[in-house]
């Protein structure tokens, strides 16, 4: 997938050393396999272009940035992205690591909606920037009978406190733009209509800086290694995924609606209706 426009899901635009990433996988832009796979391809590639000093990320859909991992995939439908991983990640903390350890400074630009494996991504990149009453942010996996599986017990840890960490993760609420910028859990919130501008003079001017600065920043201020945290979280994952109460509530918020636009706009509450 080395030519950018062989990719379905992704709308990847180069300009002055910055790449700009549209994500647009309708209906609500799941993380299902085959987008998975296209980001760690396009990772990929990037990491070896020395022309490209920032990636962009943003969404196609003005709701929904990443809206979680597919709860509709099967095992075999993740399973081609098992081969070459590194070490103590499974399938879904690969991405994360991927992009947290890419060379480039990247940045979520964050209009819409991530939830689960969506605000895994977001804590994942360098940076993250969300639009005043119109982003939000939320770790919904308990409400599934498990708990994240993808990075967040790590990177949302590694932005927030403890206490704050488990707020995210138990209270398995929606956080809007302000309340995530004041936990650390994203940069900044900005009105909307500043959003695009902001991000984009950012990443210009990170991308103009001389050359080796970006490098050196990246290796003075390097990521927290969280090998031993990554395969805890993934035992606890695994653990609670395979018990009937994960299947049945994940399966239960298929059939509900998640996964449709109507749906994903009060998926909290879509999902704590199915133990009633």
């Amino acid at each position: 997938m080395s030519n950018h426009d062989t990719y379905q899901a992704l709308r990847v635009t180069l300009d002055d050393g910055v790449a700009r990433v549209v994500i647009d996988n309708p209906p609500v832009n799941v993380l299902g396999a085959a987008l998975m796979l296209e980001l760690r391809d396009l990772l990929t590639v990037l990491k070896d272009d020395d022309t490209v000093l920032v990636i962009v990320f943003e969404s196609a859909d003005p709701e929904f940035f990443i809206a979680h991992v597919d709860m509709s995939g099967t095992a075999e439908a993740f399973a081609p992205l098992a081969a070459g991983l590194p070490d103590g990640v499974n399938v879904f903390q690969a991405l994360g690591e991927q992009l947290r350890n890419q060379p480039q400074v990247t940045i979520v630009k964050l209009a819409g909606l991530a939830r689960g494996g969506g605000a895994e991504f977001v804590a994942a990149a360098d940076m993250s920037f969300a639009a005043i009453g119109r982003a939000g942010l939320g770790q919904v996996e308990a409400l599934m009978g498990i708990v994240p599986g993808g990075g967040a017990t790590q990177y949302v840890r590694a932005r927030v406190s403890r206490n704050r960490a488990l707020e995210v993760v138990l209270g398995a609420d929606l956080f809007d733009a302000e309340t995530a910028e004041r936990y650390g859990w994203v940069n900044r919130a900005l009105p909307a209509d500043e959003l695009d501008p902001f991000v984009d003079r950012l990443a210009r001017n990170i991308a103009a800086l001389p050359h080796g600065v970006i490098a050196a920043a990246k290796a003075a201020i390097v990521a927290d290694d969280l090998t031993e945290g990554l395969v805890r979280e993934d035992a606890a994952w695994a653990g609670l995924f395979a018990r009937p109460a994960a299947m049945r509530l994940i399966s239960g918020g298929v059939t509900h609606g998640a996964q449709t636009r109507e749906g994903e706009r009060d998926l909290e509450a879509l999902l704590r209706g199915l133990k009633d």
